[in-house]
């Protein structure tokens, strides 16, 4: 072997000792540890993560309330009662929910702090569905005919009579749920399933306001 040979092979031990003491002080952290230049990073963006989340829930039911109402009904004309009119007493049963709309929520809606510790999310109020008649469950109570109402009614003269009851009692359940407090407990309750939902994703800071939704 020449002299340039000899000097090779002398240069490769060299380079060989000084990367195996390298490596050996990295792993003693003597050294900064060295990164692997093909590994891949992963930036966490937790607020439009979390707010696409919560979007995709689209609404949540978040109470619900059982209600019963009594529809007073009187007819009459300028015959005497006895012989045209009536007076009837309707019970109506029915229900009633109310729910969170997350699929209109904006950018802006969900902040999350830096050290993702903190989160506020800020929600339109709560609103109430269409009240339901439970046709089964309502009754007539009492009811009062003047004889020829009476007959006329026999005879299928006043078919719509009975759909007039559901449809009235149907908007008393809607106006005695509208008057409850369902829509504050949909909104109590809504608060209490994201606070313990972003608990459990580590967050510790949470805050949930209820606002008029922009109409823009």
């Amino acid at each position: 072997m020449g002299a340039w040979g000899k000097r090779l092979v002398a240069l490769a031990v060299a380079v060989v000792v000084l990367v195996a003491a390298v490596l050996v002080a990295s792993a003693v952290h003597l050294l900064p540890q060295w990164r692997n230049p093909f590994a891949q990073q992963t930036e966490e963006h937790s607020g439009p993560v979390l707010l696409q989340s919560i979007v995709e829930l689209s609404r949540y039911e978040a109470a619900s309330g059982s209600f019963q109402v009594v529809v007073d009904i009187s007819t009459s004309s300028a015959l005497p009662k006895f012989l045209v009119g009536s007076d009837t007493l309707f019970i109506g049963v029915g229900t009633d929910n109310a729910y969170v709309d997350f699929s209109g929520l904006k950018g802006d809606a969900v902040q999350v702090s830096e050290d993702r510790q903190s989160a506020s999310i800020r929600l339109g109020h709560a609103q109430l569905e269409p009240a339901t008649l439970d046709v089964h469950e309502s009754h007539v109570y009492a009811r009062q005919q003047g004889l020829f109402t009476r007959i006329n009614e026999f005879l299928g003269g006043n078919p719509n009579s009975q759909q007039a009851l559901y449809e009235l009692a149907q908007k008393q359940i809607q106006a005695a749920a509208a008057k409850s407090s369902l829509v504050a407990d949909a909104e109590r309750n809504t608060r209490t399933m994201l606070t313990g939902l972003l608990q459990s994703l580590g967050y510790k800071n949470i805050t949930v306001t209820y606002a008029d939704r922009d109409p823009g």
